[in-house]
């Protein structure tokens, strides 16, 4: 998608949601729509980074996915879209290990969609690392380079950087989305409250352009 129509293509979401105020040319409300970082982030010049923090065990999460996925595939070549699987208890750092070593592998495009519903659909337990193994295995993947990769050293240290990413974003609840190291905000800030699920993932991703326009603009 070329800048010029993923601008069109802003305005007519921010146009098509009330919600936020915006239809009667409103802007967004910082510290209520979003928050901004008090410590930008070091950033690439001439890219902007977006980056989903999420769970997999998250229903409000695998609700947002689809529509997240759909939003990261139109997002034009300046910028980037990454995902960071938080870990606040064990079994999520499990999940983090599962991410990073599909990731590791290359197979995280062709299986993150299948975590979600392993979990929320077919109801599998994973939360220890044989039934993740096992699971893996069902994917396709080979046993020994999956075990090697979720428990490598790599897999440790990226652990690490999503926990300081996140801490540093503020990314206490989930889904939230990272904008260019500036920003943080999430269906729920963006909507309001009150809102549906489908309003506030329309609000967070109409939101999420704007702030990128600004980004890319120099007004923020």
């Amino acid at each position: 998608m070329s800048r010029r129509e993923f601008s069109s293509t802003l305005g007519l979401a921010m146009a098509a949601l009330p919600t936020l105020s915006r239809a009667q040319g409103a802007a967004p409300v910082e510290g209520k729509h979003y928050l901004r970082l008090a410590q930008p982030l070091p950033s690439t010049p001439g890219k902007i980074e977006v980056i989903e923090f999420f769970l997999y065990t998250c229903q409000h999460c695998f609700a947002f996915d689809p529509h997240v996925s759909a939003w990261a595939k139109q997002l034009p070549a300046d910028v980037s879209f990454r995902r960071v699987h938080v870990g606040v208890g064990a079994m999520h750092k499990l999940h983090q290990r599962l991410m990073f070593a599909l990731e590791s592998l290359g197979r995280l495009g062709d299986f993150h969609e299948s975590v979600f519903k392993a979990i929320h659909v077919q109801r599998l337990d994973l939360s220890d690392e044989k039934a993740i193994t096992q699971f893996a295995v069902s994917l396709g993947l080979e046993e020994a380079k999956f075990k090697a990769a979720f428990n490598s050293f790599t897999a440790n240290s990226r652990m690490a950087q999503s926990a300081q990413l996140a801490a540093a974003y503020r990314a206490e609840t989930v889904p939230a989305l990272g904008i260019g190291g500036r920003f943080l905000t999430s269906p729920s800030l963006a909507a309001g409250p009150g809102q549906s699920a489908a309003v506030g993932h329309q609000a967070a991703l109409a939101l999420s352009n704007h702030l990128i326009q600004q980004l890319r603009g120099g007004k923020a």
